[in-house]
């Protein structure tokens, strides 16, 4: 019976998305396949409709739901399944901005939760390769209130209060739910989030979209999810060679780096969670028992909570490093 089988490292198919802002860097450096803009590749979902499904070993074909409900501790921690039950807690994605994306904010949990009995949506951001003057948008540029706000927004100056902020490859961002914020064209970054695809858009730049229509703006709902205080998301970390180097941690996810320049054993029963590594450098081959899995550069691998311990077999590969605390 499936049931029996064992756990090992899982990697997912990446549900592509075709945004009209969306770029090639996905298919050509990431190499996701596809055609079009591709402006996300989505790699590890439980997002209602967009369900990740196992493409390596015994259990490909499955789907992420249907492991989490078999195997259900033995998959994410008994503390996590004990919290989240069968609802997988995050969504990971890898992000191509060929052109500015929408100005928006998310909710949080008690906002969703009331209006669209969802979770809220906390994300990070890390930077994997930016073109020349790329930049995020992030907050306001000055004192903010809501009828300063509303003021700018109904003469169509609100880019005029937006904090733009440059980035490099390597930088990373958490942001909270409330913060104003784009990612700019020009950026290429993995993205981890809690489980939620309510957005509120507030600008989209008066673009339209693949089908040629303007995208719906959400500006009644987003006034009360706006925190007009000043916010600090980008998180100052240093990381160090051949062990977890701490990016940043909220309530819903902790974010390590770890950058290998030879092979390296990792103890994950200290977690009590599943952890899942997004490769953004290099590839390696990770090893549990007999079993064996290469992650490349913009692949993804989740290791379930059962697992106490993987190797990394390489002399060249970085990784985000991401469980729930």
């Amino acid at each position: 019976m499936a049931k029996a089988l064992s756990l090992y490292p899982l990697k997912f198919q990446p549900i592509l998305k075709e945004k009209v802002w969306g770029g090639t860097k996905l298919t050509n450096i990431l190499k996701k396949g596809g055609h079009g803009n591709i402006g996300e590749s989505w790699e590890i979902s439980g997002v209602a409709n967009n369900i990740s499904e196992i493409i390596n070993g015994p259990l490909k074909g499955k789907t992420l739901n249907w492991v989490l409900e078999n195997y259900k501790d033995k998959l994410v921690g008994e503390e996590v399944y004990n919290t989240f039950g069968n609802h997988f807690p995050l969504l990971f994605k890898f992000i191509d901005a060929r052109e500015d994306l929408s100005v928006q904010v998310h909710p949080d949990d008690a906002l969703a939760k009331e209006r669209h009995n969802s979770f809220g949506k906390v994300e990070m951001w890390y930077i994997m390769d930016v073109e020349k003057d790329a930049r995020l948008i992030l907050g306001f540029n000055q004192q903010m209130n809501q009828e300063k706000y509303l003021e700018y927004l109904s003469k169509y100056k609100i880019t005029e209060i937006l904090n733009e902020v440059p980035v490099s490859s390597g930088d990373a961002f958490i942001l909270n739910p409330g913060t104003v914020h784009a990612i700019g064209g020009g950026i290429l970054l993995a993205e981890i989030q809690q489980t939620s695809d309510i957005t509120y858009r507030i600008y989209d730049w008066n673009r339209p979209d693949t089908s040629g229509k303007l995208r719906q703006l959400h500006t009644d709902l987003a006034i009360d999810a706006i925190n007009f205080n000043k916010t600090t998301p980008q998180l100052n970390y240093t990381a160090s060679k051949n062990e977890a180097s701490a990016i940043g941690t909220t309530s819903y996810f902790s974010v390590n780096k770890i950058e290998l320049t030879q092979d390296f054993t990792k103890q994950l029963n200290v977690n009590n969670s599943f952890t899942v590594y997004m490769c953004v450098a290099g590839q390696a081959k990770i090893v549990y028992n007999d079993f064996s899995e290469t992650i490349k550069k913009g692949e993804t691998i989740l290791i379930p909570a059962q697992l106490s311990e993987i190797k990394f077999i390489t002399n060249s590969a970085s990784f985000l490093e991401v469980f729930i605390p």
